[in-house]
């Protein structure tokens, strides 16, 4: 498997707004092929990171294009660019 993990910033009083629409485009983020997991965490200042597993690096690098569609829903809220980078996953624990 193959993690995408992407720091972003938020601007000030977009935090609310912003997680509506991550959760609008739910459906369309977990429809992306081989998504395994997506996890969304930030702080009240809007930093926060993304972490999306997947299959493989291969897999990722092809979501690319969607994803960077994605973001871009996500234009007006952020304060500059998301910062991706990619691991490979060594352990992938879930108690459920």
């Amino acid at each position: 498997m193959f993690a995408r993990i992407t720091q972003f910033k938020m601007k000030p009083g977009t935090r609310e707004a912003a997680t509506a629409k991550m959760n609008e485009l739910k459906a369309e983020i977990m429809g992306m092929p081989v998504m395994h997991c997506f996890i969304n965490v930030m702080n009240e200042d809007g930093s926060g990171y993304v972490i999306s597993v997947v299959e493989s690096e291969e897999t990722s690098n092809a979501n690319a294009p969607k994803v960077a569609e994605l973001w871009g829903h996500f234009a007006e809220f952020m304060e500059g660019p998301p910062a991706p980078a990619g691991f490979d996953v060594v352990a992938h624990w879930d108690k459920g």
